[in-house]
Protein backbone atom coordinates (compact mmCIF):
# COMPACT_ATOMS: atom_id res chain seq x y z
CA UNK A 1 0.00 0.00 0.00
CA UNK A 2 1.50 2.82 -1.32
CA UNK A 3 1.55 5.95 0.77
CA UNK A 4 -0.51 9.24 -0.72
CA UNK A 5 -0.91 12.91 -0.08
CA UNK A 6 -3.92 12.78 1.23
CA UNK A 7 -2.67 10.24 4.19
CA UNK A 8 0.04 13.14 5.58
CA UNK A 9 -1.49 16.15 6.98
CA UNK A 10 0.79 19.34 5.27
CA UNK A 11 0.62 22.52 4.48
CA UNK A 12 -2.96 24.25 4.74
CA UNK A 13 -4.23 20.94 5.98
CA UNK A 14 -2.93 21.41 9.31
CA UNK A 15 -6.17 22.04 11.61
CA UNK A 16 -4.45 22.81 15.61
CA UNK A 17 -4.58 26.30 17.39
CA UNK A 18 -0.61 25.51 17.88
CA UNK A 19 1.43 23.34 16.68
CA UNK A 20 5.45 22.37 18.04
CA UNK A 21 7.61 23.40 14.85
CA UNK A 22 10.78 22.15 13.87
CA UNK A 23 12.98 23.48 11.54
CA UNK A 24 14.63 22.13 8.35
CA UNK A 25 17.64 21.37 10.24
CA UNK A 26 16.33 19.83 13.19
CA UNK A 27 16.03 23.19 15.29
CA UNK A 28 13.40 23.62 17.69
CA UNK A 29 11.27 27.08 16.94
CA UNK A 30 8.81 25.76 20.30
CA UNK A 31 4.91 26.29 20.27
CA UNK A 32 3.42 28.53 17.24
CA UNK A 33 0.45 29.02 15.45
CA UNK A 34 0.21 27.11 11.90
CA UNK A 35 0.35 30.26 9.76
CA UNK A 36 3.82 30.95 11.51
CA UNK A 37 4.83 27.60 10.48
CA UNK A 38 3.27 27.95 7.09
CA UNK A 39 5.30 31.61 6.66
CA UNK A 40 8.83 30.06 7.97
CA UNK A 41 8.41 27.38 5.84
CA UNK A 42 7.87 28.75 2.13
CA UNK A 43 10.64 31.15 3.39
CA UNK A 44 13.10 28.39 3.41
CA UNK A 45 11.04 26.99 0.03
CA UNK A 46 9.69 24.19 2.08
CA UNK A 47 6.76 22.38 3.51
CA UNK A 48 5.34 21.75 6.79
CA UNK A 49 4.51 18.28 7.55
CA UNK A 50 2.71 17.11 10.49
CA UNK A 51 5.10 14.14 12.02
CA UNK A 52 3.03 13.49 15.24
CA UNK A 53 -0.48 14.25 15.44
CA UNK A 54 -0.94 12.32 18.25
CA UNK A 55 0.78 14.45 20.60
CA UNK A 56 -0.38 17.86 22.27
CA UNK A 57 0.06 20.36 20.41
CA UNK A 58 1.01 18.28 17.26
CA UNK A 59 4.54 18.10 16.25
CA UNK A 60 5.16 19.94 12.74
CA UNK A 61 8.52 19.67 10.43
CA UNK A 62 9.79 22.01 8.02
CA UNK A 63 10.49 19.50 5.05
CA UNK A 64 10.36 18.46 1.51
CA UNK A 65 6.92 16.49 1.31
CA UNK A 66 7.83 14.79 -1.37
CA UNK A 67 11.26 13.34 -0.38
CA UNK A 68 9.03 12.30 3.01
CA UNK A 69 6.55 10.43 0.95
CA UNK A 70 9.53 8.73 -0.79
CA UNK A 71 10.99 7.63 2.04
CA UNK A 72 7.89 6.54 3.92
CA UNK A 73 6.76 4.55 1.06
CA UNK A 74 10.32 2.85 0.43
CA UNK A 75 10.81 2.23 4.03
CA UNK A 76 7.46 0.23 4.16
CA UNK A 77 8.50 -1.47 1.06
CA UNK A 78 11.02 -2.70 2.53
CA UNK A 79 8.96 -3.68 5.63
CA UNK A 80 6.89 -5.88 3.24
CA UNK A 81 9.89 -7.72 1.61
CA UNK A 82 11.03 -9.05 4.98
CA UNK A 83 7.80 -10.70 5.87
CA UNK A 84 7.48 -14.26 5.48
CA UNK A 85 4.13 -14.92 4.47
CA UNK A 86 2.94 -18.91 5.42
CA UNK A 87 0.29 -20.59 3.50
CA UNK A 88 -1.78 -23.79 4.61
CA UNK A 89 -1.62 -26.16 1.67
CA UNK A 90 -4.39 -28.74 1.79
CA UNK A 91 -3.63 -32.63 1.27
CA UNK A 92 -6.74 -34.83 0.36
CA UNK A 93 -6.95 -38.30 0.44
CA UNK A 94 -9.61 -41.38 1.31
CA UNK A 95 -8.41 -44.68 2.89
CA UNK A 96 -8.67 -46.16 -0.75
CA UNK A 97 -5.94 -44.48 -1.99
CA UNK A 98 -3.01 -46.68 -3.71
CA UNK A 99 0.23 -46.34 -2.55
CA UNK A 100 1.85 -44.73 -5.93
CA UNK A 101 -1.26 -41.75 -5.37
CA UNK A 102 0.03 -41.59 -1.74
CA UNK A 103 3.58 -41.40 -2.58
CA UNK A 104 2.85 -38.72 -4.85
CA UNK A 105 1.12 -36.95 -1.83
CA UNK A 106 3.70 -37.17 0.28
CA UNK A 107 6.14 -35.71 -1.92
CA UNK A 108 4.13 -32.99 -2.53
CA UNK A 109 3.95 -32.56 1.57
CA UNK A 110 7.25 -32.98 2.20
CA UNK A 111 8.09 -30.17 -0.58
CA UNK A 112 4.98 -27.62 1.13
CA UNK A 113 6.82 -28.52 4.24
CA UNK A 114 10.65 -28.13 2.68
CA UNK A 115 9.30 -24.66 1.59
CA UNK A 116 8.10 -23.23 4.78
CA UNK A 117 4.63 -23.91 4.57
CA UNK A 118 2.39 -25.49 6.72
CA UNK A 119 0.38 -28.96 5.54
CA UNK A 120 -3.52 -29.39 6.73
CA UNK A 121 -3.66 -33.07 5.81
CA UNK A 122 -7.70 -34.10 5.20
CA UNK A 123 -8.65 -38.22 5.06
CA UNK A 124 -12.41 -38.09 4.34
CA UNK A 125 -15.04 -40.59 4.32
CA UNK A 126 -17.67 -40.90 1.22
CA UNK A 127 -20.66 -42.48 2.61
CA UNK A 128 -20.69 -45.77 4.23
CA UNK A 129 -16.68 -45.76 4.27
CA UNK A 130 -17.31 -43.56 7.60
CA UNK A 131 -17.44 -47.15 9.18
CA UNK A 132 -13.41 -47.27 8.65
CA UNK A 133 -12.16 -44.81 10.50
CA UNK A 134 -9.77 -46.85 11.75
CA UNK A 135 -8.24 -47.53 8.44
CA UNK A 136 -8.17 -43.61 8.58
CA UNK A 137 -6.69 -43.33 11.47
CA UNK A 138 -3.68 -45.91 10.25
CA UNK A 139 -3.04 -43.56 7.27
CA UNK A 140 -2.90 -40.43 9.27
CA UNK A 141 -0.35 -42.06 11.40
CA UNK A 142 1.54 -43.52 9.13
CA UNK A 143 2.06 -39.92 6.83
CA UNK A 144 3.10 -38.09 10.19
CA UNK A 145 5.19 -41.66 10.76
CA UNK A 146 6.50 -40.55 6.66
CA UNK A 147 7.09 -36.77 7.05
CA UNK A 148 8.40 -36.99 11.31
CA UNK A 149 11.90 -36.29 10.30
CA UNK A 150 10.99 -32.81 8.99
CA UNK A 151 7.47 -32.32 10.59
CA UNK A 152 5.18 -31.92 13.11
CA UNK A 153 2.11 -32.25 14.54
CA UNK A 154 1.07 -28.75 15.19
CA UNK A 155 -2.92 -29.40 15.78
CA UNK A 156 -5.19 -32.70 15.14
CA UNK A 157 -9.04 -32.27 15.08
CA UNK A 158 -9.42 -36.12 14.93
CA UNK A 159 -12.88 -36.94 13.09
CA UNK A 160 -14.87 -33.92 12.55
CA UNK A 161 -18.04 -34.80 10.55
CA UNK A 162 -16.83 -37.20 8.15
CA UNK A 163 -12.92 -36.07 8.08
CA UNK A 164 -9.80 -36.67 10.20
CA UNK A 165 -7.73 -33.26 10.02
CA UNK A 166 -4.50 -33.04 10.92
CA UNK A 167 -2.19 -30.00 10.67
CA UNK A 168 1.24 -30.77 10.13
CA UNK A 169 4.39 -27.48 10.44
CA UNK A 170 7.59 -27.77 10.37
CA UNK A 171 10.40 -28.56 13.39
CA UNK A 172 11.87 -25.68 14.31
CA UNK A 173 15.54 -26.15 13.96
CA UNK A 174 16.88 -27.00 17.72
CA UNK A 175 19.64 -25.36 19.03
CA UNK A 176 23.35 -26.98 19.78
CA UNK A 177 23.01 -26.93 23.70
CA UNK A 178 19.88 -28.95 23.50
CA UNK A 179 20.41 -31.09 20.58
CA UNK A 180 22.95 -32.85 22.81
CA UNK A 181 20.84 -33.22 25.80
CA UNK A 182 17.49 -34.18 24.65
CA UNK A 183 15.65 -34.67 21.27
CA UNK A 184 11.97 -33.49 21.42
CA UNK A 185 9.26 -35.76 22.04
CA UNK A 186 6.63 -33.86 20.27
CA UNK A 187 8.23 -34.49 17.23
CA UNK A 188 7.28 -37.97 16.84
CA UNK A 189 3.91 -38.19 18.68
CA UNK A 190 1.14 -39.22 17.32
CA UNK A 191 -2.11 -37.83 17.08
CA UNK A 192 -4.67 -39.22 19.67
CA UNK A 193 -7.67 -41.20 18.96
CA UNK A 194 -10.79 -39.28 19.04
CA UNK A 195 -13.87 -40.00 18.50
Amino acid sequence: MALSPQKVRANERIRSPQIRLIGAAGEQFGIVTPQEGMQRALEAGLDLVEVAATTTPPVCRIMDLGKYLYTLGKKEKESRKKQKVIDIKEVKMTTKIEDHDYQTKLRNARRFIERGDKVKLVVFFRGREIVYVDKGRLLVDRFIQDLSDIAMIERNDGLEGKAIQVYLTKIAPVKKKEASSNEPASANALPPKTE
